[in-house]
């Protein structure tokens, strides 16, 4: 019975079960109010939106993913190179292309 439980089929089921009354008990409960337009509007603070759509760039993203991607394996290196003196290029290297990163 116990390893019955514990698939993961049943175990959904039983969770989305216990979901479902807890959902329904909630609506027993929760306020009632009238239809409007201001229901189904989308909430932008109290200002109205702009009629063009805003279309960020990923290159700062960019940008900070490659930081710390070469911060990740440049530090896995050096870490994992037993203190050889070849760690001391690898360092080097990645504090190059850190400032680079950083300086754009």
């Amino acid at each position: 019975m116990k390893s019955i439980l514990l698939s993961p089929l049943i175990a959904f089921l039983i969770y989305f079960g216990i979901v479902a009354i807890v959902s329904g008990i909630a609506k027993l409960f929760s306020a009632q109010g009238r239809k409007s337009e201001f229901k189904t509007d989308t909430y932008a603070s109290g200002e109205e939106h702009d009629p063009l759509p805003a279309a960020p760039g990923y290159r700062q993203f960019f940008v900070i993913a490659l930081f710390f991607a070469v911060l990740h394996l440049g530090v896995l290196m050096i870490g994992s190179s037993g203190f050889a003196s070849v760690a001391s290029v690898y360092l080097l290297g990645l504090i190059l292309a850190l400032i680079a990163l950083i300086l754009g």
